[in-house]
């Protein structure tokens, strides 16, 4: 059997960890566990040693983007075990791999290509750097990704972490671990290193624990344990993990932070109730990962400890003039898996330990009983107007309060992030009296902001960072502007952030909208698509075609300013849907009034309607209960004010019927009525949007859709050709609505959003050219016009365009339900004295109708979030000052 050794003999066994060179010792046992198969312990082994050769004998600092895939789990142990260092970066963060590239020069980088296959980029073959012989890996601080200061980490220090961990956990050949954290994240890195020391399986898999599929993997590859952060917790929560069944599960293990008491009393009740321990940890990246456990027995009755240190560490405390009490101090750690020291530069990867002691920077306290706590953290105290505040305990007043919130402290000011309740909204000044009543702080000094979802790294624990940016930068003062004393030309220029939030909420109707929202997260649909995008690309230049899934915080103007100049001579660009929209309804409204002859835009518009569900609606990091509600909104966008029209016009026509007034006139009939038919586009968008959520809302559809984004639609599409060719003689028998006969476009269109690669595009494209041809029997022009816009859908995704011809093309379709819907009636009116001012009056009547609506319902959401708010807080007793 070959090992590393064997093809590598110039590398001393001694300095590698034994759990990467001697991997081979466990034969035939399950190593890996993946979706793709499993791979025994001698064909990792094998692995190992030929990527160990391929890298050589001739030691080189390896930059490995960091992926739960096997390839990358083999290339992290080839290089520690023919000891090359390893500088491991999240493969998920472009922008970490760039910087670190470039602070550190590393001799070779490996990465994932588009395929997903790793590449090996060699940059020199022989190292340009000193590296010390017990440099191993090199590891990003908690919370500062990407930064050029990290962990120098040694052989020694991960060969004794690994072998403290699996020592205190009792890990076994027949455990397995689910990977449920990053392989660049050291608490997660820890849990490969200690389970393949001792012969244990992993289920290598990147994905989340809310997800139905990690479960159904879980207990296919019977994993015995998994390792959680805090906000692992939270989404245990919202799966039920308590009606779980897990037969096989041993142990849970808990880092990344601090778990609040309750929370570890609760589970640990679970656990002993289902047959399985927690362990409560404690760590850093500087300790190679952990420095003290909870034993289980203790869980419950001690929630607040972090326990005693890891088997080979020691705790003492060290005096701390702002903590003075009693068997209270810094908490200080030492053991053989302290860090060698920091490295900020090339340079420092040339020096040996300049470290013997970790200063946690946290305060512990030790109980009668030996346990030791953490109670609070000096360096993370801020000094705010001369007042000391500690934001951690902040954070715990607030919870006390019931408010969930993470605090950091920016200049002269405490930063709060709260969460807004679901289906509600946060008491903002009820945040602040609080802060303000137990610290004395001036309300100015204490600025709140309502958030969705607390902001959070790859890893699961707070991004503080991301709290801080939640402040608007400060405006420039007189002095800061341009010495000529010129203005900004475009009001644009001088747009932040806030003002971008601003603009958010205002299109959008919402009022939790941060610095971390985007367009999709806020529930955005295609109504509001059209103004949220021309206003932006109006104020930030062009747009990239991901905009509306990016934070706000990361928008920004993308091209110079300009001199002034008349909007419509700017040179602009226009999404190929919002044309398509446009173009659509005047060709609907023209073809029913004879000014001109151009049918199929309605069939056209259903395919943009499949396009923009899957853009919208389908958001990869929306929770399914998230994605169901907001398309449940954009269903009640379309509805409502059809409703209302309908309900309006009734009286005054015969036209109509009661089934129009309920959408429900392609099912009840009288299918003999020709103008009662003049809403089933209308009627066909609704009932397929409600199909589609309704099986989106659907557990294994969602896990499928998620799985497979494009596949998904397209087998939906086949499936409605059964009924586009009515290949059961359905439609001998029965009168098929519009919606059964023509939804194979709207998934034909959902198909195209998901449509990534050319290949997938080709796919779609050609099911499109081969299906839609013959759908109008007679008329071969217009399925030439469905057609030839489905093909502009899928391969053009911006056209050339002008300022006004944007700011027209952005009301026609932005109004585009409300002209379809009113039309009808007004053109009568007007066509018989002439074709094209009915036209005219049509496109702006509906205009006009979009606008009274969407002011109405603005109106109506503010006065309805009033009332709530009022109801709040009138129920909400005061909050009692609590002294610090």
């Amino acid at each position: 059997m070959l090992t590393p050794s064997d093809l590598l003999p110039g590398i001393p066994d001694a300095t590698p960890p034994l759990f990467a060179r001697r991997l081979a010792a466990y034969g035939d046992r399950t190593a890996l566990l993946t979706d793709g198969g499993e791979l025994s312990y001698r064909a990792l082994a094998e692995k190992v040693a030929r990527t160990a050769a391929r890298l050589g004998t001739r030691r080189r600092l390896v930059l490995l983007a960091g992926a739960n895939t096997a390839d990358v789990l083999v290339t992290y142990l080839a290089a520690l075990a023919a000891g090359h260092p390893v500088l491991l970066v999240p493969g998920d963060n472009e922008e970490a791999v760039r910087s670190l590239t470039a602070a550190y020069d590393p001799d070779v980088v490996v990465g994932a290509d588009r395929s997903g296959q790793l590449r090996f980029d060699e940059r020199r073959a022989v190292s340009a750097h000193e590296l010390h012989p017990d440099l191993a890996l090199l590891l990003s601080t908690s919370g500062s990704t990407g930064s050029p200061k990290l962990v120098r980490l040694s052989y020694d220090n991960l060969q004794a972490n690994a072998e403290s961990i699996a020592t205190y956990l009792d890990i076994g050949e027949d455990d397995r671990a689910a990977t449920t954290l990053p392989l660049h994240y050291c608490y997660g890195l820890s849990v490969i290193n200690s389970h393949l020391l001792r012969g244990a399986g992993l289920v290598l898999t990147d994905l989340s624990v809310a997800d139905d599929r990690f479960w159904e993997l879980f207990r296919a590859a019977r994993a015995t344990t998994f390792a959680a952060v805090p906000y692992t917790f939270d989404l245990l929560d919202r799966t039920g993990f308590a009606g779980l069944r897990l037969p096989h599960l041993r142990y849970v293990t808990q880092a990344g932070g601090r778990l609040a008491p309750d929370r570890v009393r609760h589970y640990a009740e679970l656990g002993r109730r289902d047959g399985w321990d927690l362990y409560v940890m404690y760590g850093q990246t500087e300790a190679t990962a952990r420095m003290a456990y909870l034993p289980p027995h203790l869980a419950a009755g001690h929630p607040e400890a972090i326990g005693v240190p890891v088997p080979g560490g020691s705790f003492r405390l060290e005096a701390h003039p702002d903590w003075p009490g009693q068997d209270t101090g810094e908490l200080v750690y030492s053991g053989p898996n302290v860090m060698l020291g920091y490295a900020e530069h090339p340079r420092d990867l040339a020096r040996g330990r300049t470290v013997t002691d970790l200063h946690t920077g946290d305060i512990g306290r030790r109980t009668p009983d030996g346990l030791y706590e953490i109670v609070g953290r000096s360096s993370r105290f801020v000094k705010i107007l001369g007042l000391r505040v500690d934001p951690e305990r902040v954070e715990t007043l607030l919870l006390g309060h019931g408010f969930t919130a993470l605090c950091a402290g920016r200049d002269d000011e405490l930063v709060v992030a709260v969460t807004v309740p679901d289906g509600g909204e946060a008491d903002v000044v009820g945040v602040r009296r609080t802060v303000t009543g137990a610290y004395g702080l001036p309300p100015r000094a204490v600025a709140v902001h309502t958030v969705p979802q607390l902001p959070r790294l790859p890893t699961g624990k707070p991004d503080y960072e991301a709290v801080r940016r939640l402040v608007p930068a400060p405006t420039p003062t007189p002095d800061e502007r341009p010495p000529d004393g010129t203005d900004v030309t475009d009001p644009a220029d001088a747009m932040d952030v806030t003002d971008l939030c601003r603009l958010y909420a205002e299109i959008l109707d919402r009022t939790d909208v941060t610095p971390e929202s985007s367009f999709v997260s806020l529930g955005g649909d295609s109504l509001s698509y059209v103004e949220m995008s021309l206003t932006l690309e109006r104020a930030l230049g062009h747009l990239p075609p991901d905009w509306h899934t990016r934070a706000i915080r990361d928008l920004r103007r993308t091209e110079p300013a300009q001199p002034p100049t008349r909007e419509g001579s700017r040179r602009r660009t226009l999404e190929t849907s919002i044309a398509l929209r446009a173009v659509a309804i005047v060709l609907i409204v023209g073809s029913h009034i004879h000014v001109f002859y151009i049918k199929g835009g309605a069939h056209l518009l259903l395919a943009v309607a499949g396009y923009n569900l899957a853009r919208f609606h389908l958001n990869p990091t929306a929770e399914r209960r998230e994605r169901v509600r907001h398309g449940l909104r954009s269903i009640a966008r379309i509805v409502l004010p059809s409703l209302f029209w309908i309900a309006l016009v009734l009286p005054f026509t015969d036209d109509y019927v009661l089934a129009n007034l309920f959408l429900l006139h392609s099912v009840l009939g009288p299918h003999d009525h020709e103008t009662a038919v003049q809403f089933w586009f209308i009627e066909a968008l609704t009932y397929i949007l409600v199909a589609a959520v309704a099986l989106l809302g659907l557990r294994s559809v969602d896990r499928a859709e998620r799985r497979f984004p494009f596949a998904l639609p397209m087998t939906i599409a086949a499936l409605g050709l059964i009924t586009r060719y009515d290949l059961l003689g359905l439609g001998n028998r029965f009168h098929l609505p519009s919606a059964a006969v023509a939804f194979w476009l709207f998934a034909l269109g959902w198909a195209a959003a998901k449509a990534d690669t050319t290949r997938q595009r080709v796919l779609v494209t050609g099911a499109a050219v081969a299906t839609i041809p013959g759908f109008f029997p007679g008329e071969p022009f217009r399925d030439a016009v469905v057609t030839a816009g489905f093909v502009l859908l899928v391969w053009v995704r911006t056209l050339p365009s002008r300022g006004r011809v944007n700011t027209v093309a952005g009301v026609l379709a932005s109004s585009s339900l409300y002209i379809y819907l009113t039309h009808w009636q007004i053109f009568p009116l007007i066509k018989d004295f002439s074709g094209w001012p009915a036209l005219l009056a049509s496109l702006l009547f509906g205009i006009g109708y979009a606008t009274v609506a969407t002011r109405v319902t603005r109106s109506l959401s503010a006065t309805l979030r009033a009332r709530r708010r009022r109801g709040t807080n009138s129920a909400r007793p005061e909050p009692r000052p609590v002294a610090s």
